[in-house]
């Protein structure tokens, strides 16, 4: 593209965008309304507060540029199923959603190409019963780890990943099923972000006591993390303004201190360094994905 198409192409998505404002009452002092998923009634679900309080903060960085805002949850519980059909359907409950990307995703939806937590998702530790835990120190490889059965939800992203991989997956219905189906040994491993697997444990160590965070082994492959609108023109002036308030927040250094603030405990306590790294690939991850932009992306092994 020469640089007189690419000064065309970006005014044209100006007078898109400002177009688009005139046509829904989104012009500055005009309040937009945010809604996201409420994806469980499990009180100790804190799966999403990090990704809540980055939209937040976006939406704020950009009032100046784009006017007020509210931020709601929806009050209907919804599965990860339902959540992407209501963001299919014109006038869904919610307009938003924070979800590990895939090529079938991008192309329903609007993605926000930024990470959300920086890709730390892909830096998986696992959940074990207690008792298994001598299987798991001795794995040294992937060979090892394909003798296991590893527990992920219904359609996760996760599961095309880890089979593409060779590791056999056993796919629950729900979400909170996923730490009873462990502790009856319907599979040997839930495999979870680094501040997931910590928070989860924590969180529900009295109603599973035999369930652990295997203390050796980590997990690597890259999956971005991203926000994701309704293709429509609403959606796109969203899309729009958390691209610019998430952009702002790279820039000034908000969105690594947010980011400090919610994961940085539970990467030092994760003690990766004392962990041997499995690296798996993701053959799902589309070209469009910024892998380029190395300020986007955190290693937690180095601290960079």
């Amino acid at each position: 593209m020469t640089t007189l198409d690419a000064f065309t192409a970006r005014t044209a998505c100006s007078m898109l965008l400002a177009a688009v404002c005139l046509v829904i009452g989104c012009s500055a002092g005009a309040t937009t309304r945010v809604v996201y998923p409420l994806t469980s009634l499990d009180d100790v679900d804190s799966r999403y507060e990090y990704d809540w309080a980055v939209l937040r903060v976006a939406l704020q960085k950009t009032e100046p540029r784009y006017g007020p805002f509210e931020l709601h949850q929806s009050t209907h519980p919804m599965s990860p199923q339902r959540v992407a059909q209501e963001l299919l359907m014109p006038g869904g409950r919610i307009n938003v959603f924070a979800r590990a990307t895939s090529p079938e995703l991008e192309r329903q939806y609007l993605p926000v190409r930024l990470p959300i937590d920086r890709g730390l998702l892909g830096y998986r530790l696992f959940l074990v019963r207690d008792d298994d835990l001598p299987r798991f120190a001795a794995v040294r490889n992937l060979d090892d780890l394909r003798k296991l059965r590893v527990g992920q939800g219904k359609d996760w992203v996760d599961v095309p990943i880890l089979r593409n991989a060779g590791v056999p997956v056993v796919e629950g219905t729900n979400y909170p099923g996923l730490f009873a189906m462990l502790a009856t040994g319907r599979f040997d491993f839930f495999s979870r972000g680094i501040d997931e697997a910590q928070r989860e444990f924590k969180e529900r160590q009295t109603a599973y006591p035999h369930m652990v965070i295997e203390p050796t082994l980590l997990l690597r492959y890259p999956l971005p993390l991203y926000f994701f609108t309704r293709r429509d023109a609403e959606g796109k002036l969203l899309a729009q303004r958390i691209t610019d308030g998430m952009e702002m927040m790279i820039k000034d250094g908000s969105l690594n201190a947010l980011f400090q603030q919610y994961k940085g405990a539970s990467i030092k306590a994760g003690q990766l360094h004392k962990r041997r790294v499995l690296q798996i690939d993701n053959p799902h991850l589309t070209p469009e994905t910024p892998l380029s932009r190395s300020e986007l992306w955190f290693n937690p092994l180095t601290g960079k």
